[in-house]
């Protein structure tokens, strides 16, 4: 048997064969859900986040990268485009439901250079679908998204940038 073709032989099946289950993970307790929710679904995202070079509003001549958006494919946990996650921020069902959310608590992540966790409540803003009865989200498992540590000024005011990221977001409901 031939063990360099069978090695990365080996190595696409498994890797073909793989789904996108959540890394199990602890809750920080200011981002626990509220009485009476539960988990109702795990969506993995993967996208971006976007951000625009911008005067800082209360440091005249300073510059910044500002937060202006995400951009993602949401999924089920077996790897299928179940959605689309935008800004308002909103998360919306390939069945046309759609969810607005609002910042409820924060943490850092535990991991360097990973977006914060967030904790959300939501209120459903599109037709009765799979999003629909979602009452809050944690966003959790953050691995990159962190604004660019490149150098913004005026001379790069307007520019955006698009930093990837992926996150699980833990959907709850009542």
């Amino acid at each position: 048997m031939n063990r360099a073709f069978t090695l990365p032989s080996l190595l696409l099946l498994a890797a073909g064969c793989t789904t996108m289950q959540p890394a199990t993970v602890n809750i920080p307790d200011k981002l626990k859900p509220g009485a009476g929710e539960s988990l109702a679904m795990v969506v993995p995202a993967k996208g971006v986040q976007i951000y625009e070079c911008r005067a800082k509003k209360d440091a005249p001549g300073a510059w910044e990268w500002a937060f202006v958006a995400p951009e993602a494919e949401l999924f089920d946990t077996r790897g299928y485009k179940i959605g689309k996650h935008y800004a308002g921020p909103h998360w919306e069902a390939t069945d046309g439901s759609k969810l607005v959310g609002a910042l409820k608590e924060r943490t850092d992540a535990p991991a360097a250079g990973a977006i914060p966790w967030l904790l959300l409540t939501t209120k459903s803003v599109g037709p009765e679908g799979s999003f629909s009865k979602v009452t809050a989200i944690q966003r959790v498992n953050t691995v990159g998204g962190v604004a660019p540590s490149t150098a913004c000024s005026q001379a790069t005011a307007g520019n955006a940038a698009r930093v990837a990221y992926a996150a699980d977001y833990y959907f709850l409901a009542r």
